[in-house]
């Protein structure tokens, strides 16, 4: 059976887990953390991506991120290929590090974005890496540790995790403690690694109850969240690509969709390709920029390379593009048709 398309869009939740080929180590040594460490912190930090909580396995990782300007296979794309040409060289290898395809699975934020957090950071206790809650407490290579104050990670959000625990930061920190100790005997909780409703409702038995009950609920392996966010997300998502594909179907493409922006700010096409800074130039390229990763599915990388721009400025121009094509109140559909 083929693999279904991820599922992505900005704003979303995802757990997102990456394993070694044949579940071998990704990580010999600190050198390896360190560096892996190190690129997914540029990365995240050019990208503006909130990451909530990481935690780094000897052969799997686990990452849990709020994709923004850079969609999530472009956020992965950069980080796993870098990491693996760099580790090959480190230990004179070739060939695949990682698996074929990393797991990642949309969640519902409300509902989950704790309990993920606290699942993902107690990784290292549940692997026996650590002996109990105080060493994790100051283990290096979670985000546990950050949290805790023990550990300084920049490109981490540790304000929107203890905000939720309190006003004031140590109060904060006491009370999320409490709460991931409370996790440590709930066991591995399997269905936070695998998505779908009927993970959901805490495995098949319970499905089977609220279904023998009359109710019917939608699930989906790729989306862990209840049945109204699962349909929702399933329903934005087929919209999103049917509006791609008839965005395709127009023939558009970024040197058409340049002409269309250049006619909305009164500048030549050309114009919008050259480095220069004048506001109406750098308007349009922003807004070209956000058009064609938001709606003809374009990677910052590839978009990058097509405008003469390293991938960081794609992702700040998205993001500016974003905020002018909602403050012009433009939609480029209705540009298209109208």
């Amino acid at each position: 059976m083929p693999r279904k398309a991820r599922i992505d869009a900005p704003g979303a939740l995802h757990h997102v887990i990456v394993r070694g080929i044949e579940r071998k180590a990704i990580f010999r040594g600190e050198e390896d953390r360190a560096d892996f460490l190190q690129r997914w912190g540029q990365i995240v930090a050019e990208t503006s991506t909130p990451c909530f909580a990481w935690a780094l396995m000897s052969s799997h990782v686990h990452l849990l991120v709020r994709t923004g300007t850079a969609s999530l296979p472009t956020l992965m794309r950069r980080l796993l290929t870098g990491y693996a040409q760099a580790f090959n060289r480190r230990h004179r290898r070739h060939g695949q590090l990682f698996q074929n395809r990393y797991k990642s699975i949309l969640c519902q934020e409300d509902a989950y974005l704790l309990e993920l957090t606290r699942y993902i950071h107690l990784n290292p206790l549940r692997g026996g890496i650590v002996a109990d809650i105080t060493a994790l407490d100051s283990y290096p290579y979670t985000g546990h540790a950050a949290l805790m104050g023990q550990l300084q990670v920049d490109w981490q959000d540790t304000d929107k995790i203890l905000g939720l625990f309190g006003t004031k930061r140590m109060q904060a920190q006491r009370n999320y403690r409490v709460f991931v100790e409370k996790g440590i005997g709930e066991g591995r909780k399997p269905e936070l690694v695998g998505g779908g409703l009927i993970r959901s409702l805490g495995g098949w038995k319970q499905a089977k109850i609220k279904v023998k009950g009359g109710e019917r609920f939608k699930g989906d392996e790729r989306i862990l969240g209840d049945s109204d966010f699962v349909t929702n997300v399933l329903a934005s998502s087929k919209e999103r690509l049917e509006r791609r594909c008839r965005m395709t179907a127009k023939g558009l493409d970024v040197k058409t969709l340049a002409q269309h922006v250049a006619g909305l700010f009164g500048v030549e096409p050309e114009q919008i390709f050259v480095p220069v800074r004048y506001p109406k130039v750098v308007q349009a390229r922003s807004l070209l920029c956000f058009w064609a990763v938001r709606e003809l599915g374009l990677s910052a990388t590839d978009l990058a390379s097509q405008m003469g721009l390293t991938q960081p400025a794609v992702s700040f121009s998205v993001k500016r593009g974003e905020k002018i094509a909602k403050e012009k109140k433009l939609d480029l559909e209705k540009i298209l048709t109208g």
